[in-house]
């Protein structure tokens, strides 16, 4: 029986993260040392390459050696990058365009007055640089019914999300919060900050996965936006997260007909191409 090997549509680096990838590596072909504050991207296999290429990572300023630093593509907040500058610091900023969008919209929340709520992991380093530019005044939360402990809860509320978000779940986390907050008389500023590329491709994924016995979502595990795609996958067809096309096992393709992959927006082409190289050649046996 043959297997049918289909990949989605919008699959692979998105145009933040190409643009930032690209742009390192020409900063380090005119350097000697280039390091990045945080890992540049999401995926092993990406950082790999770069480090060949000269590039290291670093999570602190105090830990900066060289005189050249990029800013990775999610982003920074403020006081990081002008305590850099006063360092004497080349600051390059590779943040997406996209996740810039949302700082910008926190930081118009934080100067009319609005108490910043971000739906979005805390610890994740987009998330931190978004509450930087609402100068700390916020919060960072995936659950609503955080709010109801808070007894303080500001009278003019800003909501915004991690641009990697499923657009349905913050929806979702709007309505909860509206429900809680609306009974003790606020004022309410909702912004779309979701990237629409990331949108599109969730929703083209989605398609495939209604169509497929099985999904394979190429993605480092640290990867927001790869996680999500997974979650969605995972809601109607049996799925599979993987890096790289050696964790790939024959059971998991036997007996089945059409087996779709995505990837998350940091996953470079070459990996991409692995995979399906592997999955042809398994389902050829």
């Amino acid at each position: 029986m043959s297997i049918e090997i289909r990949r989605a549509d919008n699959i692979g680096f998105c145009m933040g993260v190409r643009r930032a990838v690209d742009t390192i590596l020409k900063v380090a072909q005119q350097h000697v040392a280039v390091e990045t504050m945080g890992a540049l991207v999401h995926n092993q296999q990406v950082l790999g390459k770069l480090e060949n290429s000269g590039v290291r990572i670093v999570n602190d300023a105090s830990e900066i050696q060289g005189n050249v630093v990029v800013i990775s593509a999610h982003g920074v907040g403020p006081k990081i990058t002008q305590k850099l500058e006063s360092r004497g610091v080349n600051v390059i900023d590779t943040t997406c365009p996209f996740v810039k969008r949302a700082q910008m919209a926190a930081r118009r929340l934080f100067k009319a007055g609005f108490y910043t709520i971000v739906y979005g992991d805390g610890q994740h380093p987009e998330v931190k640089g978004i509450l930087g530019w609402a100068d700390g005044n916020g919060m960072a939360t995936l659950e609503a019914g955080q709010l109801k402990n808070k007894v303080d809860l500001p009278r003019k509320l800003g909501l915004l999300s991690q641009t990697t978000q499923i657009p349905s779940a913050f929806a979702t986390f709007t309505k909860e919060v509206l429900d809680i907050a609306l009974v003790k008389d606020v004022e309410i500023h909702i912004i779309d900050t979701l990237c629409h590329d990331i949108r599109r491709r969730q929703a083209d994924t989605l398609e495939m996965a209604k169509t497929s016995d099985t999904v394979f979502v190429i993605g480092g595990r640290n990867s927001a936006n790869t996680k999500h795609l997974f979650e969605l996958c995972a809601t109607v067809v049996e799925t599979y997260q993987i890096e790289t096309a050696s964790e790939i096992k024959l059971e998991w393709i036997k007996g089945k007909k059409r087996v779709g992959v995505t990837a998350g927006a940091s996953t470079d082409d070459e990996t991409i191409d692995e995979v399906m190289a592997r999955l042809n050649c398994l389902a050829s046996n």
